[in-house]
């Protein structure tokens, strides 16, 4: 390990820096004059030994982690890793279109979005039973009766589900019903729920909080690794920006390109948040393809005038078939895999 220190460091801080190294096992040397270049060595590092020297304030950074690499880092050579929930299948040369409306807020109408969906190639259905919402006074969800729901649609349609949870509580309740759980945007710092997610034992889709940089964002993805879940896929939703009268996140695709090369966890983009409006949804989906996501989670809604949730974002069934389509051509220029319900690939 490699750590940069502090310029002009004193005694004491230095001492600190040390003395945690000898007592983690490690010999140290100084490799400049200024004693600012430490190395590590002799010991088997581990991941809780990176986080140690980065809280001590001595040390400016970890420069080398060495074997001290974090469960999210891609080790060289190291495959990509597959993700499998219901049909779906994310990552390693394969991927999976999402569908469905923000929120479950009608049996009968859900039914029929999901077989709609589909049919134009989605394995996973998207909907939220529960809601996170910036007023206390939006519609929150229908909680448990929107599992139910779920629960009947996957029963009579037969496609797999993914919806959010929120709150430990209701977890194990949530795991019930879904293919795999979704912790969405505004938890994503929250380490108690990412932390029973993962000891779930279910797929887990994390959403990048608006706010969140890359490396907070791969350290939300280390709890839910820590607990020893690697089913984890990451989904690049939108950053917020200052022009919000264009578009109503930014989709940071080169968070997407360079995710793909620092980690070997799936990702997924969800180019219905990042814009906000629904004539945006296809091309912002063919960037996020062309980028290198192992899928697509796209809002659907048949009378998004209707929706009591993120109507303005949804687009049809039809407008659906056409990103399906973009999808699969995209994907066939890199020789990657479309996966279709029944996990029959379609390479054309």
């Amino acid at each position: 390990m490699l750590l940069r220190l502090k310029k002009g460091l004193p005694p004491l801080q230095l001492d600190a820096v040390l003395t945690e190294a000898r007592g983690l096992g490690y010999d140290h040397r100084f490799l400049d004059e200024g004693r600012t270049l430490l190395e590590l060595s002799g010991a088997e590092g581990r991941p809780e030994h990176r986080s140690r020297f980065e809280d001590l304030v001595g040390v400016a950074a970890v420069l080398d982690a060495g074997d001290a690499r974090e469960r999210h880092e891609r080790a060289p050579g190291a495959p990509e890793r597959a993700v499998r929930a219901g049909d779906a299948v994310f990552g390693a040369g394969a991927a999976s279109l999402v569908a469905g409306p923000c929120a479950v807020e009608d049996a009968d109408r859900v039914i029929d979005i999901a077989r709609r969906v589909r049919a134009q190639g989605a394995t996973l259905l998207r909907g939220g039973a529960y809601k996170p919402r910036t007023s206390p006074y939006s519609f929150q969800g229908l909680g448990r009766e929107g599992l139910e729901i779920l629960a009947r649609v996957r029963a009579e349609v037969g496609i797999g589900v993914v919806t959010e949870v929120m709150d430990p509580r209701e977890v194990e309740a949530v795991a019930e019903v879904a293919d795999m759980l979704q912790i969405g945007a505004r938890s994503m710092a929250s380490s108690p729920l990412l932390l029973e997610v993962g000891k779930a034992g279910k797929p887990v889709l994390l959403k990048r909080g608006f706010g969140a940089t890359v490396r907070e964002f791969l350290l939300a993805a280390e709890y839910l690794l820590s607990t020893g879940n690697e089913d984890v896929v990451l989904c690049e939703r939108g950053v917020r920006g200052f022009d919000t009268g264009v578009t109503r996140n930014l989709l940071d695709v080169g968070a997407v390109a360079h995710l793909k090369r620092a980690t070997h966890l799936p990702v997924v983009v969800d180019p219905s948040h990042a814009a906000g409006r629904a004539d945006l949804v296809r091309p912002l989906a063919r960037a996020g393809v062309t980028a290198g996501a192992d899928g697509l989670i796209v809002e659907v809604h048949p009378r998004p005038a209707e929706a009591h949730s993120d109507g303005a974002q949804a687009i049809s069934v039809d407008e659906l078939a056409l990103v399906a389509s973009d999808m699969r051509a995209l994907l066939e220029l890199e020789d990657r895999a479309f996966v279709t319900p029944g996990l029959e690939r379609a390479s054309a």
